[in-house]
């Protein structure tokens, strides 16, 4: 097979290409913007309203910017799913129940196997909001209500591929979820919760508790333990600090690696090893509640430039402890 050599690339025309692209979108968008009024609140009502799922639909194009829409508005406080329309002609349409909303994409409106279904989920008695191009369409007569995605032209050069169209479509899609999490106010506690793997779902789910280090992890020794003995319990735990503790283990102080470094540093007359835990203890450490959200110790360690922080509880008593590594293995930074 000869294999042939590819044409000889154009940059600047790439790029002019590439920036008229983004022009005529933002422009559909700005255009779209303009037209948001009384049917986009009544899109949010119904969507606010219903007692089921907000089922997506759409062929094509649209049916993959339907699957994001429903993706965004599951993961934002609304219950959605998506279907597919020629499915539903063979049995998914039994998916879709009174309680439902069916948020239909087309930008013709006139989508076969759409509007196959169209009467048959009238019949149901479904709610249907449509998002389309042609409000006068099929699938704009059938709904309750009509969201205007028209564009003037796509975004390909031949006006053929679906390209401004589909934006618009998608940016419809977030402004229904924005009005939507807003309405119900969603916030972004619940948002981690539907996101409990993600980045952000971490920092808002994870409890001190879940990561601190406790028992006999937890480096610890009284005020009048000779120096060496508190380094070598230091290096026996691992965590870079202990703490220093009374005989009902209230916290009294912290010694940290640093502190050591320090202290040799700065010389000292007479013998390091006759000094005590209450001699070189920093007293009234930072500490932090085993309740707290992990990514608190994260603050407080940046704001106070420490890598490890002591848990305590009501009583001031330690519980745990925790450095910079847990909350990396954590994933919390």
């Amino acid at each position: 097979m000869v294999q042939r050599s590819p044409p000889a690339l154009n940059a600047q025309r790439v790029v002019s290409l590439a920036q008229e692209t983004l022009h005529i979108e933002a422009q559909a968008l700005n255009a779209m913007a303009a037209r948001v009024g009384n049917d986009f609140v009544k899109a949010t009502e119904l969507l606010l309203a219903c007692t089921g799922r907000v089922v997506v639909m759409g062929m094509g194009k649209s049916g993959h910017v339907g699957r994001k829409i429903a993706a965004t508005l599951a993961s934002t406080g609304t219950p959605a799913m998506f279907v597919h329309p020629a499915e539903a002609s063979h049995g998914d349409l039994g998916m879709i129940t009174t309680a439902d909303v069916v948020l239909g994409i087309s930008n013709s409106g006139e989508s076969e196997e759409l509007t196959a279904i169209l009467p048959l989920i009238k019949r149901m008695g479904v709610a249907m909001i449509a998002m389309t191009g042609r409000p006068q369409s099929a699938l704009g007569q059938h709904a309750d209500v009509v969201l205007d995605t028209s564009v003037d032209k796509e975004a390909c050069p031949h006006n053929l591929a679906p390209t401004a169209s589909t934006t618009a479509q998608l940016a419809m899609g977030d402004a229904l979820a924005v009005s939507l999490l807003d309405a119900r106010g969603f916030k972004a506690d619940d948002f981690a919760r539907s996101h409990p793997g993600g980045a952000l779902g971490r920092k808002l789910l994870t409890l001190v508790s879940d990561i601190m280090r406790s028992g006999n992890a937890v480096p610890k020794v009284t005020a009048d333990t000779k120096l060496m003995a508190l380094m070598q319990e230091i290096s026996a735990k691992g965590l870079g600090a202990c703490a220093v503790v009374d005989a009902q283990d209230h916290v009294l102080g912290i010694f940290t690696d640093g502190d050591l470094r320090r202290l040799i540093e700065q010389g000292t007359s007479g013998d390091l090893r006759e000094l005590k835990a209450a001699d070189v203890m920093k007293v009234q450490p930072r500490t932090l509640r085993a309740d707290a959200l992990a990514v608190e110790a994260a603050d407080l360690m940046e704001a106070h430039r420490v890598t490890s922080v002591l848990v305590v509880n009501n009583q001031g008593q330690l519980c745990g402890a925790l450095n910079s590594n847990d909350l990396m293995r954590a994933k919390v930074i």
